[in-house]
């Protein structure tokens, strides 16, 4: 499932009526939406530039704390608004002396902390083009991303620079290189040098709403990670959608353990905790980490991952903790056991506070929403009998449609393309915040991409089918779908019906062979590993009775089991099924 943001708040849509059944239809592929809601419109202005909205917060908010660093035990260091200005506004003052200005491709890569905001301010103020990609993607893969990007500047830590020295043949195009913290003898500039602090406001550079803002690279869990395209009208689109969507206040706290979407908590008034943690692995996370900084730090409000908050929601659970202050908890980048919402809702959250699994896609965010306490009233069950993970209807502004399944381009939209309710299909959004090209790669926005009059529509690769009220059920990837001579297999579906077993952490389906005679595998990562062969053929043998006492599940014969499952680098969350499938494709072969 691809990322996603920000909720809905209820006041947006109605509450719903009780939940039916749908009848999904696993054949010719349907689902489609109401009218959108009412559109959410990026400002009709000759400027925009997000490095603005910094300013009007700090204008207003000057004293206000905007960045904690929650790290050690030491006193945690700290930003007002008024000196993440001022040290953005200096830094900008830098790059502009050294030639990094408007529409200079410049790559970041620093570490979470003051500086990361003050600097990724500084370049949208300059109107340069950020470049950020997720450094626990592996060396190569960073690599060849920060190759397809071809940045003409670069903006890292040593470390960071000196990847650079080592690797020169994929820094090719960069021309201008700044170091933050301690330059050895690689040459270059130093943060430090360049930041000139003056009282004089620095004059913001004019951008467009359709001029490009910065190049965001996917997580790649279900291929090669491509450079996202977003113009400034649309991060201006994004903080107008959430602040709408989710009504949040300049008094709340957040604590994103996402670090970039602390800018989004800056752009809107929200002071940004930042815990000690490897935001590449969430799922490895220290609990006592967390729950010190939302306690600590007042915390009303946080973003993360479904591997995260499991994690810090057993160890709460467990240990018999609080954590009062948060009033809503917004979890993505895959689906949200009920498990999980059930323990944060009932054991460890204050009454009314409240969970959300806000869904959408680097190209695409946010595009609908679920509370938790939606999630256990009336969908929960749904799910465990393999009717796929409600995400909720679409946000405000947002226009979600279901159309029929194709790996073919489609160029030009047409409504005949939208299947009926309840029949399963491929997810589209349109909206302001949806982004209309990846960088250099036309062939993957020919296929991800659908021009809808003088907008785009974007195909997420997710297969759903929206119910009778208009929620939206997500299945699996497009990709991950698995074609038998019996039909075809969704993989969120099936799971969840093995998922039932106790001795279950996670399955996943996988396909062996081609489609669409492919071979359909169970492959489980048990609680834990069973000790001797007889206890590893007693739960397959259950698992695969489990599996045919049901229509979705009973032509699967092949159970596999594996000790840890990959996951994808950003959300921990992500199975890693392709590498999944080849392993399984191995496996059957030896039997």
């Amino acid at each position: 499932m691809s990322e996603i943001l920000f909720s809905h708040n209820s006041n947006l849509h109605p509450q719903s009526e009780s939940p039916q059944a749908p009848v999904i239809d696993t054949g010719a592929c349907d689902v489609s939406l109401s009218p959108s809601p009412e559109s959410v419109s990026t400002p009709v202005c000759h400027v925009c530039n997000i490095g603005l909205r910094l300013r009007e917060v700090a204008r207003r908010l000057g004293k206000k704390t905007a960045v904690i660093m929650a790290q050690g035990r030491q006193p945690w260091q700290t930003l007002t608004f008024s000196e993440l200005e001022s040290r953005s506004d200096g830094y900008a003052r830098g790059f502009r002396s050294v030639g990094i200005g408007r529409g200079t491709r410049t790559l970041l890569m620093v570490r979470p902390g003051r500086d990361l905001f003050s600097l990724t301010f500084a370049l949208f103020k300059v109107g340069a083009v950020p470049v950020l990609i997720d450094p626990g993607m592996g060396v190569a893969r960073l690599l060849h991303c920060i190759a397809s990007a071809k940045p003409e500047a670069m903006v890292g830590i040593g470390l960071a620079q000196l990847m650079r020295v080592v690797r020169p043949s994929f820094f090719k195009s960069v021309k201008t290189f700044v170091t933050v913290g301690h330059r050895w003898c690689w040459g270059g500039y130093s943060a430090d040098k360049l930041l000139r602090i003056d009282e004089k406001p620095f004059e913001v550079e004019q951008t467009r709403p359709d001029e490009l803002a910065a190049v965001l690279f996917t997580t790649g869990s279900t291929g090669p990670a491509k450079g996202v395209l977003y113009e400034h009208g649309m991060f201006e689109a994004q903080c107008e959608l959430i602040g709408k969507t989710y009504g949040i206040d300049e008094n709340d706290i957040d604590l994103p353990t996402f670090p970039l979407f602390g800018l989004f908590s800056i752009a809107l008034g929200m002071t940004a905790v930042i815990p000690e943690m490897d935001p590449t692995r969430p799922a490895k996370v220290n609990p006592q980490n967390i729950i010190r900084a939302v306690n600590e730090g007042g915390c009303t409000f946080s973003f993360g991952s479904p591997a995260l908050w499991g994690r810090v929601s057993k160890y709460c659970v467990e240990q018999n903790m609080k954590l009062p202050s948060l009033k809503n908890i917004l979890m993505a980048g895959a689906p949200v056991s009920p498990v999980v919402h059930e323990r944060l809702l009932k054991h460890i959250l204050s009454d009314g506070a409240e969970t959300h699994t806000p869904y959408g896609a680097t190209e695409s965010l946010p595009a609908t929403s679920m509370k938790g306490s939606d999630v256990l009233a009336e969908t929960a069950e749904l799910t465990k009998i393999g009717r796929g993970t409600c995400v909720g209807r679409p946000v405000h502004g947002v226009s979600v449609e279901v159309i029929r399944l194709t790996d073919d381009v489609i160029e030009s939209w047409d409504d005949s393309l939208i299947v009926a309710d309840g029949k399963i299909g491929e997810i589209t959004v349109k909206g302001p915040a949806v982004t209309k090209a990846y960088d250099n790669q036309p062939e993957a926005t020919r296929h991800a991409k659908i021009q809808d009059g003088e907008t785009v529509r974007h195909r997420i690769g997710d297969l759903g089918y929206k119910d009778e009220q208009g929620r939206l059920w997500f299945c699996g990837r497009k990709n991950h779908r698995v074609e038998t001579t019996n039909g075809i297999l969704y993989t969120v579906c099936c799971e969840a019906i093995f998922n039932q077993h106790p001795q279950v952490f996670r399955s996943a389906l996988v396909g062996v062979g081609l489609r669409p005679a492919q071979t359909p595998v169970i492959v489980v990562e048990p609680v834990s590993i069973p000790k001797t062969a007889q206890e590893s053929e007693k739960l397959v043998r259950e698992l695969l009775e489990l599996g045919w006492k049901c229509s979705l599940t009973k032509t699967i014969v092949n159970v596999l089991l594996y000790p840890s499952f990959p996951v994808d680098i950003r959300h921990n969350a992500k199975i890693g099924r392709e590498q999944l499938a080849l392993w399984a494709a191995q496996a059957l072969s030896a039997k």
